[in-house]
């Protein structure tokens, strides 16, 4: 069980214990409303054969990422469902509440865990449980589709640093995951590292997100899975 960080001041008998797998809506003003709009956009398109799952990186394929995505992805029928801020139990609402109903994508693009490495410092068995989770309720609705793990993006400069250390961890044990066969695991972080393991601020300004440019990086790393895999 997991303390909430950040609600140190409230009375003990009133702090909530939040497990990873414990699916639960976030509580950001925006955040239902996106997950309503999101319904309605799913709802216009033909067709979703790729889809995007996962937290503010995800997301911000629409906005640092846009030109990118509108040349990699948006000619494939394309949905982004990346959610700032979400968590693993956040995404599991998500797929709980409608934003994978009536689809069958070819391929699943996941990238989800550093929330909960950042947020609360999960311990890495928990974040990759959170995971488990998310796979396995992709397998249920979704049978037919493929899912790429991606391995959760570095973060902090130095790799002796605490949350670069836990995500690496968290690594460690979503790679087994993979089967090969409705599951691939891809670890694309060496692209966003120098020749030492650092991550410089011209490559994520904040240690955490990639700069606008390197969307692009990003897209041209996964393109041979992403193609191999939607074939």
């Amino acid at each position: 069980m997991i303390q909430v960080t950040g609600m140190n001041d409230l009375h003990p008998d009133s702090r909530k214990t939040i497990l990873a797998i414990d699916s639960q809506p976030q509580q950001a003003i925006w955040w239902l409303p996106r997950h309503q709009a999101k319904l309605r956009e799913k709802a216009t398109m033909d067709k979703v054969d790729l889809l995007f799952l996962g937290d503010s990186i995800i997301q911000a394929w629409e906005q640092e990422g846009k030109a990118t995505w509108e040349t990699y992805y948006q000619p494939r029928n394309a949905l982004n469902l990346g959610f700032n801020g979400d968590r693993t139990e956040h995404l599991l609402w998500r797929l709980e509440q409608g934003e994978i109903e009536g689809i069958s994508p070819k391929l699943v693009v996941l990238l989800i865990g550093t929330n909960n490495t950042g947020h609360r410092m999960d311990k890495p068995q928990e974040t990759a449980q959170g995971i488990k989770a998310i796979l396995t309720m992709l397998e249920k609705k979704l049978p037919h589709t493929k899912v790429l793990l991606l391995a959760i993006f570095p973060r902090s400069a130095r790799p002796t640093q605490k949350l670069r250390i836990l995500n690496q961890q968290v690594n460690d044990l979503i790679k087994d995951y993979a089967d090969d066969q409705r599951i691939f695991f891809v670890d694309l972080n060496h692209h966003f590292l120098d020749q030492n393991g650092h991550l410089t601020s011209n490559v994520m300004d904040d240690f955490l997100h990639p700069n606008a440019h390197q969307y692009k990086v990003w897209a041209q790393a996964m393109e041979p899975y992403i193609e191999r895999l939607m074939s």
